[in-house]
């Protein structure tokens, strides 16, 4: 037991050094959210999950502003699964618990990191063949929300970043893509 909490307390303060490190060197300027402008929904026959593609019209910001929004999603999405991850992992710990809610707990561990690996390589897949300069994938249930930081969006370019979440999520029922203008 004194293991695992030393490597659980090494994990954390690592956690926080690198934290405290971004902070010191990311810039101060932290850029609002820029307003939906347009909506385009597309429908698909029945038995086809459905897909929504977004546009935001928000007037040139300074590229700093986009880069700190994509970076605190990311950060907010990785506190919100890592508290439920510890929950988790405080059920497998515990005495009281029975073996069969251990097993569920280490199965919602197991699916929440491959989760979080897919996400990771379509960010990097989509950006790659896309050329995009940011993107950020956020999956949760059926429902995946794509937000692509780029010059130009096309109906054309949505439909292929549709296609690499099925290709890699196939179990999404809801896919938004959302272009962001790059500043």
């Amino acid at each position: 037991m004194l293991k695992k909490q030393t490597v659980w307390l090494l994990t954390m303060l690592s956690l926080v050094v690198v934290l405290s490190v971004y902070y010191v060197t990311a810039p101060k300027e932290m850029g609002n959210s820029p307003a939906l402008t347009a909506n385009e929904k597309t429908e698909k026959p029945a038995k086809q999950p459905s897909v929504a593609v977004e546009e935001t019209g928000a007037k040139e910001e300074p590229s700093t502003a986009g880069d700190d929004l994509f970076t605190a999603l990311r950060m907010k999405i990785e506190d919100e699964r890592s508290r439920l991850r510890d929950e988790l992992n405080a059920i497998v710990a515990s005495a009281n618990a029975t073996a069969e809610e251990k097993n569920e707990a280490l199965d919602k561990i197991e699916k929440l990191q491959a989760l979080s690996e897919k996400e990771a390589t379509l960010e990097t897949l989509i950006k790659s063949k896309g050329g995009y300069e940011d993107v950020l994938v956020r999956a949760d249930g059926g429902q995946v929300r794509v937000t692509i930081k780029a010059k130009e969006s096309s109906a054309k370019s949505a439909n292929e970043v549709i296609h690499m979440v099925k290709k890699e999520i196939p179990d999404a029922q809801y896919v938004t893509v959302e272009f962001q203008p790059a500043g």
